[in-house]
């Protein structure tokens, strides 16, 4: 009987003694521990407007700043974070608007918030959602903290449709160890919307996301948008899966089989419809 009382009190001296462990070895290393390594990936390609892209930019802006994430990033096991932004559109485009920034009080969060909205987006052609997840964890591998968790935030309005397929950037990231989390933007009246696709929250969900407690958080309205980033942000930082009313529900079962090749095929058939580029 005093064994099995004994059992939880072991395990709590086994956890704490690892977190001591890793503790050491981050200070040995010169590196602050964070509850969270977070990259941003944003999606500035063709089919969104420079309304869009503006509106995109300020509602990230607006949503890091928020009390509602400084307070998030509190009530974590070390209190802080690391963040960096970078914006993402053909296999080729990818260009860092904020660096790697410790967040661990509200100063952090809006002087980074800050040079978001410093900067001005320009789109360009093409979806490589794969090169933007490569990126990412190519990005985690070098963070200069250490952190808990690993998790790429990434938001875009269509399918890949350049690059290699998305499935194998994804499976080499989740293999890293790192979450995936979707923003999948389903609005309308941007420019290019024959490239998009009406499930487009389903297609992150098959294709895109993974790892633990990942999710999806679909925009189907720009209004929704800052509101949509801050509870992501939220329930990334502290590591949890959003109840069922923050996802859009979907029509399917997971054992359906799903096309994630959709946006290859569509750009090969309006290429040569347009003569559009390879």
């Amino acid at each position: 009987m005093w064994r099995a009382a004994l059992t939880p009190f072991l395990l709590f001296a086994v956890l704490l003694g690892a977190d001591f462990q890793s503790q050491a070895e981050a200070q040995e290393q010169g590196q602050e521990q964070v509850d969270v390594a977070l990259v941003l990936a944003i999606d500035v390609s063709r089919s969104m407007s420079q309304e869009e892209l503006e509106l995109q930019r300020r509602g990230y802006a607006a949503a890091i700043a928020s009390p509602e994430v400084i307070r998030a990033i509190d009530l974590g096991a070390r209190g802080r974070i690391a963040l960096k932004m970078f914006e993402w559109a053909n296999d080729n485009h990818l260009r860092v608007i904020v660096d790697w920034s410790l967040i661990d009080e509200a100063a952090d969060a809006q002087a980074f918030s800050d040079q978001v909205l410093a900067d001005r987006s320009f789109s360009q052609r093409r979806t490589s959602i794969s090169g933007a997840i490569t990126h990412a964890a190519e990005l985690l591998e070098d963070v200069p903290f250490r952190a808990d968790r690993h998790v790429i935030d990434i938001s875009g309005d269509g399918p890949n449709n350049h690059g290699r397929a998305v499935t194998i950037a994804r499976d080499a990231a989740l293999e890293k160890g790192i979450t995936i989390n979707g923003l999948p933007l389903m609005t309308t009246g941007g420019p290019g919307s024959q490239f998009n696709i009406p499930d487009l929250d389903v297609y992150y969900r098959k294709c895109v996301t993974g790892g633990p407690a990942s999710f999806v958080i679909p925009v189907t309205d720009w209004a929704q948008f800052p509101d949509a980033v801050r509870r992501k942000l939220i329930l990334e930082i502290g590591g949890f899966e959003p109840e069922q009313p923050l996802v859009q529900p979907v029509q399917f079962t997971f054992e359906e089989p799903y096309d994630c090749m959709i946006g290859e095929k569509i750009w090969d058939q309006l290429r040569e419809q347009f003569f559009l580029d390879p």
